[in-house]
């Protein structure tokens, strides 16, 4: 018998949306990534009209730093944790590069190839010299991050690559895990005009460097500043109000003698340095054993600067580049 079925409708197409019919695409912007070669030369690698681009698919490493846990066993079950190491992180980086000739394609294979083995050539100083990633965002901040080649420019050696376009999979080692920021923070301190207590009535001369301030780190991890010093000043003494942890250099206890005005002494904390703006290492005018070139942690930090010996136009600059666990 036949079968009686129900009329199927087609629902009405849905309205078009605003604008004429036309949907937009939102702009979520994008990262614009460029790695400097030992030499400086900029390689930017998210530009494929210079014949190589980046894969978005593989890119890693750009995440929170790997950690290494030790721990002790705990005696009723499980394990405290007593020490975390950051480790060296690795990033791997596809690339894909072309060219409209073979010529071309080989070209821009040998120049990118050079540009990242390179950090595996020691240089006059007898030291390699990593090149460095960085990451820009369409907010203008950018971070980076050195690097050296470990593997990848091999090619995928297949029937269909070679010719004028190949693949390279890089693996980048980095030995600071954490990525810095490019624009570095800054905290500067003068002493103003010295004026006559009494004349012509009871005034304070301004103490800037010889007074208290807050310095803020706005990164996830600690930072090692580098202090320089104008003179005129005989000793300068730096104190953490936290911990209690102060460094003094005794200009008095170097070669080079009092710092006199215009003169510079730039200290860096890590690794610990003290040169004169000619040169001279001052090291040994730090105050050894109890010297404790402290670092700057995450968020607010009270610190005292002072200068003996003073006078206008010494002054203190505090620099450093915000630390960060991601790109």
């Amino acid at each position: 018998m036949p079968i009686i079925a129900k009329p199927v409708s087609t629902p009405p197409p849905p309205p078009p949306p605003p604008g004429g019919g036309v949907i937009e695409i939102p702009d979520y912007g994008r990262a614009v990534v460029t790695y400097y070669d030992p030499t400086g030369t900029a390689w930017p690698l998210t530009t494929p009209a210079l014949g190589w681009k980046t894969l978005a698919d593989g890119v890693e490493g750009l995440g929170a730093a790997p950690y290494e846990l030790v721990s002790d066993p705990h005696a009723r079950g499980g394990a405290r944790l007593r020490h975390v190491q950051a480790q060296p992180r690795t990033i791997t980086w596809p690339l894909r590069v072309y060219g409209k000739t073979h010529v071309e394609f080989v070209q821009r294979w040998r120049q990118l190839a050079t540009a990242f083995t390179r950090t595996l050539r020691l240089g006059a100083d007898g030291r390699y010299t990593p090149g460095v990633l960085e990451v820009a965002r369409p907010d203008g901040t950018a971070r980076r991050i050195e690097v050296f080649y470990e593997l990848g420019f091999e090619g995928q050696g297949r029937a269909t690559t070679g010719r004028i376009v190949d693949s390279a999979v890089l693996s980048l080692w980095c030995e600071d895990p954490y990525w810095e920021d490019v624009q570095p923070v800054s905290v500067h301190r003068e002493t103003g005009t010295q004026v006559d207590f009494l004349v012509p009535f009871p005034s304070v001369s301004s103490s800037q460097v010889l007074g208290a301030t807050t310095v803020t780190n706005p990164g996830d991890v600690d930072v090692w500043p580098v202090w320089t010093i104008t003179g005129p000043a005989t000793e300068i003494t730096f104190t953490r109000e936290d911990t209690g942890d102060a460094f003094t250099l005794d200009m008095l206890a170097t070669v080079h003698g009092p710092l006199l005005a215009g003169q510079t002494v730039t200290i860096s904390t890590d690794p610990p340095r003290a040169l004169s703006d000619t040169g001279e290492n001052l090291i040994g005018g730090l105050s050894w054993p109890a010297a404790v070139l402290w670092s700057i942690p995450p968020g607010e930090t009270p610190v005292t600067f002072q200068l003996n010996g003073a006078e206008t136009g010494s002054a203190v600059d505090l620099t450093f580049h915000p630390r960060y666990e991601t790109a």
